[in-house]
């Protein structure tokens, strides 16, 4: 489907200050729902009189007090919605919700409006989409592959712009695979960011409401309403959302070595890869190659022992009363749990626990990790003969994410050379969603790809992070503490975001300092005509992360007060006049990294 209004949360936006109105916007999602006629897609439609009625009780319209101001969603039918069933895709499991989900209480608070509930794969156990007993949902992009699941409605729904952003579920990958098959973003948030009360359980201690959007900054705009702690949900953490001023020029971006990558033969899905690494580098990224192999043994591990009983014991009563109302595989899956012990539950995070060690240090080395979103795409017809080891298989850069407590966002990187979407995952520690929306928001730009199956283009100028400034100390930094240098990492644990690259006031002298490790520059204040413009970088800090640096920076070294070039001051790093003794003059290549340059070269 293409044409007409976009659906992208700022377009929709314009469209209300032009004087479009609710009611047209309403009008427009039952008339795409009639277009598509895809009967999988939705499970419950909410009534136009009560879309209208809910967008009445809003009030005039202000995206300041109410950010989702008129902005349709749609709501897997595993997450409750005042009012409406809740199916989890199993016809006799079905109950009325009293009340909504608290991520659909907060959603609703910031004025968006529930157009539905969506399929899935029941009881959330799946990735392909079909695992259904309602119609199947068709891809939005190649009717032959599969939707992906288990958010197979939500995600078609998005990609259709029936709706702005749908609401999945996230344990094994629910919230990229259907993300990457239908050409959207889908935001897989830290464990506990988004509350999961009023969501029916699949692994409890790993689920994730996950965010499936159009556009990156509208995947991150909705996280930044529903992160919100939840005294009600065990689980949830403060994660707030972040914004990053802007990325560092230079990020270290962790991918699976050359002999690790999975496609099982798929080598159009390689190209497509290869070909974001190549993104990435164009960006000014570092490609750096890790051993997967822990990572890979990690994701075996959800389907074994402990996770498999955990996904049992959600259901357990329902299961053990009305086993036959699952679906074929479904059953399968949940009753082989029933033969398992307590032993095999501690052994499964024993073995966890183990393999959380050995992958740690690799996490540790870079800024995040980039992998194919799926290594390969699987029709309805491949599901039919193997729909177990199909399903396993797209699993195998999403299974171990949550696992590892790590958060993600998938995102759009091109078309394959046969027409299919291709996409990857950022993967990040959890806490750093802010950082995959960033460079996934570079990516999707530099992709220049229509929106879902829409047709409809980017919008322009679409900031992919919201910036959050308050109380924030700019520190000038010049040598070691540059982006992919050796002591970057101390910023970065201290939480501190790059702002800008820019240039001293031309009244500094840059010195190569002697016996410093690692090697370390020295600002020097002169006159201004005997002066030189000196490359630097400005990170910023909340004031006791700053107090906490300062306090760490070693003699000779200090922290004053440096003139930009742009008129502007900041603190930052100068050296004191008795560590110039030995030091070298390096004014002349205009900055700390093309003086290391100068040497490797």
């Amino acid at each position: 489907m293409t044409g007409g209004q976009a659906f992208d949360i700022a377009s929709i936006h314009a469209a209300y200050l032009s004087g479009w109105t609710v009611t047209e916007m309403i009008g427009t999602i039952f008339e795409r729902i009639a277009a598509v006629d895809d009967p999988g897609i939705f499970l419950t439609l909410a009534d136009s009189s009560d879309l209208l009625d809910a967008a009445a009780a809003l009030g005039a319209f202000d995206p300041v007090a109410k950010p989702l101001w008129g902005i349709p969603f749609a709501v897997k039918d595993n997450i409750d919605v005042a009012r409406m069933p809740t199916t989890a895709a199993c016809p006799d499991y079905a109950y009325l919700a009293e009340g909504d989900a608290t991520v659909v209480r907060l959603l609703r608070e910031a004025g968006a409006l529930v157009v539905g509930k969506t399929n899935l794969d029941q009881f959330a156990t799946g990735l392909v989409g079909v695992r259904t007993p309602y119609p199947v949902p068709r891809n939005a992009i190649d009717q032959a592959l599969v939707p992906g699941g288990s958010s197979s409605g939500s995600a078609v729904a998005t990609a259709h712009g029936i709706v702005s952003f749908a609401l999945g579920t996230d344990t094994a990958g629910s919230g990229r695979i259907p993300a990457g098959l239908n050409n959207i973003v889908g935001l897989k948030p830290s464990i506990g960011a988004l509350s999961t009360t009023g969501v029916v359980p699949a692994c409890r201690t790993l689920d994730c409401v996950s965010i499936f959007a159009l556009t990156v900054a509208d995947a991150y705009r909705v996280f930044k309403v529903s992160a919100r702690p939840d005294e009600t949900d065990p689980y949830s953490r403060d994660i707030a959302s972040r914004g990053g001023l802007s990325l560092p020029p230079v990020l270290k971006v962790g991918v699976p070595a050359g002999a690790d990558r999975r496609f099982y033969g798929d080598v159009l899905m390689e190209s497509a890869y290869d070909e974001a690494l190549q993104m990435l580098r164009s960006l000014g990224h570092q490609i750096v190659e890790l051993p997967f192999a822990d990572f890979y043994a990690t994701a075996a591990l959800l389907y074994e022992g402990a996770w498999v009983a955990e996904r049992y014991a959600a259901v357990k009563d329902f299961f053990d009363a009305q086993e036959a109302s699952f679906h074929p595989v479904t059953r399968t899956i949940y009753g082989g749990a029933k033969a398992l012990s307590a032993a095999d539950a501690f052994e499964g995070h024993y073995a966890l626990q183990a393999l959380k060690r050995k992958v740690a240090p690799l996490v540790a080395t870079v800024d995040m990790i980039c992998v194919p979103t799926a290594p390969t795409h699987y029709t309805r017809a491949d599901l039919e003969s193997e729909p177990i080891r199909e399903n396993a298989r797209l699993g195998t850069y999403t299974n171990f994410v949550n696992l590892l407590d790590m958060c993600g966002m998938t995102v759009p990187t091109g078309r394959r050379s046969d027409g299919r979407p291709a996409s990857v995952t950022l993967l990040a520690p959890a806490g750093k969603d802010h950082l995959t929306a960033l460079l996934a928001g570079e990516l999707h730009r530099l992709s220049a790809l229509p929106l879902g199956a829409t047709g409809w283009p980017q919008p322009a100028n679409h900031p992919s992070a919201e910036t959050d400034e308050d109380e924030l100390i700019e520190l000038v930094v010049v040598g070691a503490h540059l982006s992919g240098m050796p002591l970057n990492g101390q910023l970065r644990d201290l939480g501190a975001r790059f702002s800008r690259r820019a240039l001293t006031a031309k009244c500094y002298r840059l010195y190569a300092l002697t016996g410093t490790e690692p090697a370390k520059p020295g600002l020097v204040r002169c006159q201004e005509s005997e002066g030189a413009l000196i490359e630097v970088e400005v990170w910023t800090l909340r004031a006791e992360a700053f107090g906490l640096f300062v306090a760490a920076v070693p003699s000779p070294l200090a922290i004053g007060t440096v003139q930009l070039a742009d008129g502007t001051a900041c603190k930052g790093f100068i050296v004191e006049p008795a560590g110039l003794a030995g030091a070298a003059d390096i004014s002349r290549h205009g900055g700390w990294r093309a003086y290391i340059a100068s040497l490797a070269a």
